[in-house]
């Protein structure tokens, strides 16, 4: 069964050896530290996590996407065809971190709030150990790179808490981002506990996917350097291939040829590939199109001109990380190591419906309720994947992703769960290029890396009882095609959404929002014989079914999964007002570092002022004062040309107003007042409408004299930016105008923002645009 896990020796250890009066009488003795070895030599362990990629996207799986790195590993190990996750980036991660079921962990839903019930948390509960923590007293180093997530974003600020941060959870070394997403150009970067600028910048050829494996390497050939004989955990994250979807453009344009043919002949064609690759049985048969996507012949020529553009440039972004995985594999084998590392490649979710039914270039202004028409998205498709665009494929292309399974990330049916997952260990699986069948979950890595491993899971952790593990090995099965299959039955629940397997059955209900829940219609599979969930047996079986719904119950309580709960942009806006309360005043001093949105001040649906304190030498300046954004949305308060400029950008419409004289030299304060025009009803391009400001006055002043006026029509109803806040400069791509950094080059003493009261305005926007663009 392995050897158990105990915590490493505290500091406060009892002396275990002797104290005579002199050396030598006495017998020293030393506590075993943080990375003391108990003897066993034992593998690697490298999880490469994607995101957002579908069950047919590898071309191990059924794709003509190159993934050449990704389908040498498989065909060193097996590929799973029946692994299961939990429909979104949080909970899978949490889920994939623990053995332990995402309610039970309190990760209910996304980090990005806190929804006020023990299972929805948004971040991992104390009590349940993480895999680096279960491999540290085990000798092992752990190195956490990518996409964490898993942290409460109120909880990234300068002050944390880091208990919830990678370093606060088992890992040794960290780089990367803490949110769901982030600019591959300009990302949202964190060295262990401090965010950092990138290295580079779209202009020098940097990407975050090539920056990501070029520190993974750094920390892998450092531990070879200091402790080589130390195993080591790495937890390989990328943004690829969530939005936005970035890569070099001669790779993007390079796939156009490739899906010119569209979604409708690209999914046929990926189905009759993974039935000759045995992934799917034969015999399987598509599902009729998801609710809402086009026939591929429908779209006009623009149309399919523009979504086969977005489509390609998530495909340039997967490629793209597959090349940098093999500098990785290179630097593994010429170290010696591929061969004694067990690596999992997977993803976490189904390939993403938030492009909505014709894709986005700029989701930022459709997010803040700015249209983004059909003409606007042709006439920028040579834009698509630059720094510029913050671009999503539509639903067509997600349901090929897919394929051959229904609906999406976020759903519980197949398109939404059902994931591929490559392992490979050649000196400990005989395995080569083999398929392994039957139903897998999320929850069953860590039972299964441990039981490889030959570990048990920690009984405490930090002083508390620690979970229970949840998941259930399938170490059996990499050795043995023909082990038995999982035993324990599985649910699922997300926004209402929700589903359960047992036995090779699934019952599935898909929740539409608003409706009552005890309306929902469930399905029934039999997915030992109906792999793309075609055959609903819901009518002629239906006591097996209402078994199946009664197991579901009876999980949700014991999980924590209740209360039922489908909102989405609701709770978006609850928790940014839970999280800043009745905070109206923010002083920003010079020498700030950066400022994550999530804790930056909220201007969404509410008047404010903005006030920066400076010095004008006799010389003039220019730069930044205060910047939050980037170049697909945010705001800068800045000096150019010896005059006052704000810019008010919203998904990269710049709505720009510049003070009527310069500035004269001087210790001054500068200035911009937005205010909310009168509330009118607006309709949706997806349907509803709701009352939001008809625009913004914004007003620019020098010592409380007004030096310039405009109104806005549009403003952040929603969503400022993914991209946090900086005074003094603009760190990222550019949110203005100008060549960032812009280092403001007079004297920047303070930054004071002034908040009034946030409109209601914000939950309503927030579920209309969250939500209808998004989870349709």
């Amino acid at each position: 069964m392995g050897q158990p896990i105990s915590e490493p020796a505290m500091p406060h250890a009892p002396f275990a050896g002797h104290i005579g009066r002199t050396v030598a009488e006495s017998r020293p003795w030393w506590p075993p530290g943080p990375g003391h070895s108990d003897g066993v030599k034992r593998p690697n362990v490298l999880v490469v996590l994607f995101d957002d990629v579908g069950f047919a996207d590898f071309g191990c799986y059924g794709s003509t996407i190159r993934t050449p790195t990704i389908d040498a590993l498989a065909a060193r190990g097996v590929r799973l065809t029946g692994f299961h996750t939990t429909a979104m980036c949080s909970t899978t991660r949490a889920a994939l971190m623990t053995g332990c079921n995402h309610h039970s962990v309190g990760m209910g839903c996304l980090a990005n709030f806190d929804s006020g019930y023990p299972g929805y948390r948004g971040k991992i509960a104390p009590e349940a150990a993480t895999l680096a923590e279960m491999l540290r007293p085990a000798g092992y180093a752990n190195y956490m790179v990518g996409k964490w997530h898993v942290t409460p974003l109120s909880e990234t600020g300068p002050t944390g808490p880091f208990d919830g941060w990678p370093l606060g959870r088992g890992y040794d070394r960290f780089y990367g981002f803490m949110d769901a997403e982030t600019d591959q150009y300009a990302p949202e970067l964190v060295r262990d506990n401090t965010p950092v600028a990138p290295p580079g910048g779209f202009d020098t050829g940097y990407h975050l996917s090539a920056d990501l494996v070029d520190q993974s390497i750094r920390y892998l050939s450092d531990h070879a350097a200091d402790r080589p004989e130390r195993p080591w955990h790495l937890w390989l994250a990328p943004g690829a291939c969530h939005a936005p979807h970035q890569a070099p453009a001669a790779l993007i344009q390079g796939y156009d040829a490739m899906f010119a043919h569209g979604w409708d002949v690209e999914r046929e064609r990926r189905l009759a590939r993974q039935i000759e690759l045995g992934l799917v049985p034969a015999g399987t048969t598509l599902p009729p199109r998801n609710d809402g996507v086009m026939a591929w012949e429908s779209l006009p020529p623009p149309g399919r001109a523009l979504a086969t553009r977005l489509q390609s440039a998530y495909a340039a972004m997967l490629d793209h990380f597959d090349q940098q995985l093999a500098r990785l594999w290179a630097f593994l084998e010429a170290s010696g190591q591929l061969d004694d590392t067990i690596v999992c490649v997977l993803s976490d979710n189904g390939a993403s419906q938030e492009g909505g039914p014709i894709g986005m270039v700029n989701a930022m202004g459709p997010y803040n309720l700015r249209p983004e028409l059909p003409p606007e998205k042709v006439a920028r498709i040579d834009d698509i994947g630059g720094p510029h665009t913050h671009s999503n494929f539509p639903w067509g292309w997600a349901m090929c992703a897919n394929t051959p399974l229904k609906r999406y990330k976020q759903n519980t049916h197949g398109g939404g769960i059902r994931d591929p997952l490559v392992v490979s260990w050649p000196r400990g699986l005989a395995a080569r290029g083999e398929l392994r069948h039957g139903f897998r979950h999320a929850v069953d890595l860590v039972p299964t890396l441990l039981d490889l491993l030959e570990l048990k899971a920690p009984a405490q952790r930090a002083g508390r009882t620690c979970l229970p593990l949840e998941g259930e090995s399938f170490a059996p099965l990499l050795h043995d095609a023909a082990a038995p299959p999982r035993a324990r039955a599985q649910y699922f629940e997300m926004f209402g959404h929700r589903g359960l397997w047992h036995a090779g059955w699934k019952a599935v209900a898909f929740h539409p929002k608003g409706r009552p829940f005890d309306d929902d219609v469930w399905e029934l599979y039999h997915l030992e014989e109906d792999f793309a969930e075609n055959f609903d047996l819901a009518a002629a079986q239906p006591q097996r079914l209402a078994a199946l719904v009664d197991t579901w119950w009876r999980e949700a309580e014991r999980c924590q999964v209740l209360p039922l709960d489908d909102r989405f942009g609701e709770r978006f806006a609850e928790n940014g007002r839970r999280v800043q309360g009745a905070r109206t005043q923010f002083v920003l001093h010079a020498g700030m570092g950066h400022l994550p949105t999530d804790v930056a001040p909220d201007l969404r649906s509410r008047d404010y002022r903005i006030e920066a304190e400076v010095l004008v030498p006799e010389a003039g300046c220019e730069g930044v004062l205060v910047a939050h954004g980037d170049a697909t949305s945010g705001y800068s308060l800045y000096v150019q040309g010896g005059h006052l400029v704000h810019d008010l950008n919203v998904g990269g419409e710049h709505q720009l107003l510049r003070s009527e004289r310069p500035l004269r030299p001087g210790r001054q304060r500068l200035g911009v007042t937005v205010t909310l025009g009168p509330w009118v009803q607006r309709q949706m391009p997806v349907g509803g409408s709701f009352r939001v400001p008809a625009h913004r006055e914004v007003t620019l002043t020098i010592d409380d004299e007004a030096v310039g006026r405009r109104q806005c029509a549009h403003g952040f109803n929603t969503l400022t930016s993914w991209s946090g806040l900086d005074i003094g400069l603009d760190r990222g791509s550019a949110v203005s105008h100008y060549a960032a950094p812009f280092v403001f080059t007079g004297r920047l003493f303070k930054v004071s923002v002034a908040l009034g009261p946030m409109a209601s305005v914000t939950a309503g926007a927030e579920a209309q645009a969250g939500t209808e663009l998004a989870r349709q």
